[in-house]
């Protein structure tokens, strides 16, 4: 029986010494930020406490400008606590009013509208409406983007459905956030889940972005900013670690960041 003390010794010491790192948790700390889904559309959303048009479309992955046609909404997009916004379903209702009216409208101008005068007509409406194309279109293609804070990217964009719609960016507590390229704050606040305290700005009817984690938010909705205008300071807010998550916007639709980012 004297061969049972060394085994119980041996198990004791095997119980108490390597359990807890055999316990510990195991996985990328920190990264987690990075997987987001863009949630599930629901067939209507009622408006919250610090919402705006462009942070609902954001939590959905919908152009903005889409949903506000949807709910009849126009520019500069006000919406308030309590109204109810559809995002399907309420288009074949907006459009059948409108085709309605236009099939009435043919019927009164059809035999009040000679042939000419139709000619004479689209010639100087069709050459505003290309030049405001033409002007909006170049404008998204001239952002001078920048790269919103220093530091290692941690994370890349994935274009899967379960990968990031962004990049991580690690950095130290209070470290300066700026914004990439100049435009208007559109959403200031913590009410989207699991980006932290978060700013998105507008640059054009095209492109948004967005930092989220921030510590600190040092501009408001409404402000406009300058590239490189610091408007936050790098934080851990929604996260496990200090990191800037990024994300660029195109009609609502994630774009790899790193695309249009100068090279570091």
């Amino acid at each position: 029986m004297q061969w049972i003390w060394p085994l119980l010794l041996v198990f004791t010491l095997t119980s108490c010494g390597g359990g807890s790192r055999a316990l510990a948790p195991v996985g990328s700390y920190g990264y987690e930020s990075n997987q987001r889904k863009i949630a599930k559309t629901p067939y209507s959303y009622t408006v919250k406490k610090g919402d705006t048009l462009y942070s609902i479309s954001w939590r959905y992955g919908m152009d903005y400008k889409e949903l506000a046609r949807i709910n009849g909404i126009r520019s500069p997009y006000t919406i308030y606590v309590g109204q109810k916004l559809k995002f399907r379903g309420s288009t074949s209702s907006t459009r059948t009013p409108s085709s309605s009216s236009s099939s009435k409208q043919k019927v009164v101008t059809k035999p009040t509208t000679p042939a000419p005068k139709p000619k004479t007509q689209a010639k100087p409406t069709s050459q505003p409406a290309t030049a405001s194309t033409n002007s909006s279109y170049t404008g998204s293609q001239n952002l001078q983007w920048r790269w919103p804070t220093d530091g290692l990217v941690i994370a890349t964009y994935s274009n899967s459905s379960s990968g990031g719609k962004g990049i991580d960016i690690s950095g130290k507590a209070g470290q300066p956030v700026v914004a990439a390229a100049s435009g208007k704050v559109v959403y200031s606040g913590n009410g989207l889940p699991r980006y932290g305290n978060l700013l998105i700005i507008k640059h054009n009817d095209v492109y948004l972005s967005a930092y989220a984690h921030n510590e600190r938010l040092l501009v408001k909705e409404g402000e406009v900013v300058k590239s490189g205008q610091k408007i936050a300071t790098l934080g851990r807010t929604g996260t496990q670690r200090y990191q800037l998550h990024f994300e660029i916007r195109r009609n609502g639709k994630p774009v790899d960041p790193q695309r249009f980012l100068p090279k570091q």
